[in-house]
């Protein structure tokens, strides 16, 4: 990865926090919403389009973070655990919706939900641990890797769902998606630093206007196409590359870290907190079983490649927490209002819960599955 370690150290939270500021986000959205303490009148346009930018740049981060080449290095070495990522994870996200009569449209918005680990709490937590450098991690990165790639084909087809397009119209999305994806990819490997040098610039505040601008018309240019304006620019991100990419994060980081920051506190003003005392029960059994699904997924990978049983076990707790992306799945469900208000909050309250899990889990899974494997080597075998 490009500078993983840079993804860690900025994040969406100050950088001496110990707990990632997601949920403080949310919680302060849901305080000022509809049915919060204090509801703010007259800011519906503003927060929307900020939020709406907020998304854009998060994935063009994110996507300034890899190269095309060690994307496609990271979904060969990991296809196998990224299928079991996606059969173990988006499960519980599709059983609960069912369970709850959400039907077929929220048992595709809740899979996302529950399927894909926050890769910036991951990036943070594992810098903090000095884990960086583990045998583990890089088996924890490639299912990252994989994750956001999956993403790049899940957003279109939940796009084309939630606007209720025909089964062709989704199959159209889907190979539209697939092919610019493909195209994409194929560009980066042979032509990005034409990219890089078409948006590159000496002067600071061109190179700014350059690469936003970039970011704001891909992402424009995807929506119209029917694949969301998130993958536009997680794919410009992949696009530009070399130094080009770094000064773009370095240059990018504080505008994403205020428009994300406006992202999350607007979906909270969105979900009015009445409703998440009802599913706040079904929000803790989703928590504990997608928790565990992570472990599992993490475990059985870091297996795979030969890592030692306490680094299977670290590898599995570094991947339980959700964030961003769960909460952009769940934006995009709410605002097509093709899911039902529970749905909406349900994510919310998952995500808290997750989101403060991820790093707990991940700093105390070390004594616990020390003391887990002594206890197996003093217990006597049953004869």
């Amino acid at each position: 990865m490009r500078s993983f370690s840079r993804l860690a150290c900025s994040g969406v939270w100050p950088a001496r926090s110990a707990c990632p500021p997601i949920p403080l986000y949310l919680v302060g959205g849901l305080a000022f919403g509809q049915g919060g303490a204090i509801e703010l009148d007259n800011i519906h346009e503003f927060t929307e389009i900020a939020s709406e930018i907020g998304v854009v740049l998060l994935l063009l981060l994110l996507g300034l973070e890899y190269s095309a080449a060690e994307l496609v290095t990271g979904l060969r070495r990991s296809w196998m655990a990224g299928v079991v990522d996606i059969v173990l994870n988006c499960t519980p996200g599709v059983v609960i919706a069912l369970l709850l009569g959400w039907g077929p449209v929220g048992a595709i918005v809740m899979a996302g939900v529950t399927y894909i680990s926050s890769s910036g709490i991951v990036a943070k937590v594992l810098s903090d641990l000095g884990r960086l450098g583990n045998r583990e991690t890089p088996v924890v990165l490639s299912v990252l890797v994989f994750e956001d790639l999956a993403m790049a084909v899940y957003l279109p087809i939940l796009t084309a769902v939630l606007a209720g397009v025909s089964f062709l119209g989704g199959l159209t999305a889907i190979g539209i998606a697939l092919i610019v994806i493909t195209v994409v990819l194929v560009g980066a490997l042979r032509y990005g630093r034409f990219v890089s040098a078409l948006v590159d610039s000496p002067d600071r505040e061109v190179f700014l206007l350059k690469v936003l601008g970039a970011a704001l018309l891909v992402a424009g240019i995807a929506s119209a196409m029917q694949v969301s304006a998130a993958v536009g620019a997680f794919l410009l991100g992949i696009a530009i590359s070399g130094s080009t990419a770094e000064n773009a994060a370095r240059i990018l980081e504080p505008l994403r870290d205020l428009f994300a920051a406006m992202f999350f506190v607007v979906f909270g003003l969105n979900t009015d907190p009445r409703t998440i005392p009802p599913v706040l029960g079904a929000a803790l059994i989703l928590a504990v079983v997608a928790s565990a699904t992570k472990v599992a997924t993490g475990w059985w990978a870091a297996r795979q490649q030969g890592v030692a049983r306490m680094g299977q076990a670290r590898a599995g707790a570094a991947l339980i927490a959700r964030g961003e992306f769960s909460i952009v799945i769940a934006g995009l469900g709410a605002a097509s209002g093709a899911v039902p208000p529970d749905l909406v909050a349900l994510a919310t309250a998952y995500v808290l819960l997750m989101a403060v899990i991820g790093p707990i889990a991940a700093r105390t899974v070390e004594p616990i599955a020390r003391a887990v494997f002594i206890r197996s080597r003093l217990t006597p075998a049953r004869t």
